[in-house]
């Protein structure tokens, strides 16, 4: 019998917060083994050579929507083998009741098993749910879902009090079927937040989209008066960046008053990412970044295949949060990946669904556009994409990192592989992309899901079996 399952030679490890070394690492019964400079090809039943290469902790992609325009099974499968090509091992998803999901509510200790069980034998890698407690309820459930079923992280959505999904319509209750969906609903939230924190001495928060409701209908009524242009500016002037600022401003102080440990999601502009800066003083406070945030401007982007929300903004807001990524402003990057396919997108700019997908492309564009683009140190890479946001989310170091004893999720990068970017290399379900056409340099040619290679050279290998992760 081998000593290891698998062995990574010759590669150059990524160490979170250490650097970068160059040792062969190998992996036993799902985790890591052993490190060292010259372990034995011949002790290994499986031998991957990793001359060359950077071998990174798998990502975690702590931002993602699984069902929430498909069945949970299918996106399951089709979504999170996309995942695999971008490098990511675990995918951290977003559920709430209400409009789309599930299309209905009730509490969670009856929902929550019906989705695990939709999910589980169908995702390629290990996965967990953020839930957004949607009315009193399922506040109410806070501290079971901790200590039960380890969930670590909450949401709430700050624009739902006045809009749906797609900000067509304001008949917010019938789309979050809650009782009331305001900021005093938000300060339950926090509350029961922080005291299941205390009560289970670990780190439990609440994850929160900053956008301002009373303002959006305003300014969308001002684009409306002015013709209605079918542009993703347009959406980004009827939800501007005024509207995330004022939002983080309204959740940063009610989380100083409950002692909320708070996420803020997703910043899409230079305006929002100075806002969160200057709440950081006195709280337990993250920010997060997207890719399509980070890449993508409406100035260069035509038709609706980008709408997302919050919307996506100018060239200019791109560089202030790459700049927020290189000073350390920024802890993570995540994709927020929502397979939307093109037919529900169309050419009308107020009923398109938001969201599509990005998880392909998680440690492809922090290598391409952050280490080869902009000088950002391969470790930094690996904590942005993986260790930061396990540690965030109550999953380090079994996941994140690369140390011994812990789960053997790695994916090994060719940082001279230069790809353009199609909708068939990323293996989504989903038949359109905006990044489409790019040209990125820097791709996983293997991902490995505890121990056992799960995607090589383009392709999956196996079949799915990645598990939940209680928190």
């Amino acid at each position: 019998m081998s000593r290891y399952d698998l062995l990574i030679k010759n590669g150059t490890l990524v160490l979170p917060y250490v650097g970068e070394v160059r040792a062969d690492l190998a992996t036993r019964d799902g985790t890591i083994a052993a490190i060292g400079t010259d372990l034995l090809a011949s002790e290994a039943e499986e031998v991957l050579d990793a001359a060359g290469r950077l071998v990174f902790p798998g990502a975690v992609d702590a931002h993602y929507h699984l069902g929430i325009y498909r069945p949970l099974a299918v996106d399951a499968a089709e979504e999170t083998r996309s995942s695999l090509v971008g490098g990511a091992t675990t995918v951290l998803s977003y559920f709430r009741t209400g409009q789309h999901y599930l299309n209905r509510t009730g509490p969670y200790a009856e929902i929550l098993p019906e989705v695990l069980a939709a999910v589980s034998g169908h995702a390629w890698t290990d996965f967990g749910f953020h839930l957004a407690p949607m009315d009193t309820r399922q506040v109410g459930e806070v501290a079971s879902l901790v200590d039960e079923h380890g969930i670590a992280s909450f949401k709430y959505y700050m624009f739902y009090k006045g809009f749906n999904l797609s900000a067509d319509s304001r008949d917010a209750k019938a789309f979050t079927m809650s009782d009331e969906y305001d900021l005093g609903h938000l300060y339950q939230i926090m509350e029961a937040v922080a005291a299941a924190g205390r009560d289970s001495g670990r780190r439990v928060s609440l994850s929160l989209h900053c956008e301002q409701a009373e303002l959006m209908r305003l300014f969308i009524d001002r684009v409306r008066a002015a013709g209605d242009p079918q542009t993703l500016k347009a959406y980004s002037d009827a939800r501007p960046p005024l509207t995330e600022r004022v939002a983080i401003g309204e959740a940063t102080t009610l989380a100083g008053a409950t002692g909320c440990p708070v996420n803020l999601l997703h910043l899409s502009s230079a305006e929002a990412l100075a806002a969160a800066s200057a709440a950081r003083s006195g709280l337990d406070l993250r920010t997060e970044v997207t890719l399509h945030h980070l890449c993508l401007n409406y100035e260069e982007l035509s038709g609706l295949g980008a709408k997302v929300n919050p919307p996506i903004r100018s060239a200019a807001d791109t560089e202030a949060l790459w700049a927020g990524v290189l000073s350390g402003a920024v802890d993570w990057v995540a994709s927020d990946h929502a397979c939307c396919l093109e037919e529900h997108k169309g050419d009308e700019l107020w009923p398109a669904l938001p969201g599509f997908g990005g998880t392909g492309l998680l440690y492809p564009v922090l290598v391409s556009e952050g280490m080869h683009r902009r000088g950002l140190a391969p470790h930094r890479v690996a904590e942005l994409v993986s260790a930061n946001p396990a540690r965030a989310y109550g999953l380090w170091p079994r996941k994140g990192s690369l140390l011994v004893g812990h789960d053997a999720d790695i994916t090994v990068v060719d940082p001279d592989l230069e790809q353009e970017v199609t909708t068939e290399l990323l293996l989504s379900g989903q038949d359109h992309c905006p990044f489409a056409g790019r040209k990125v340099r820097g791709w996983p040619v293997a991902t490995i899901l505890r121990g056992r290679v799960a995607y090589r050279d383009g392709a999956v290998v196996g079949s799915p079996r990645g598990e939940f992760v209680k928190r």
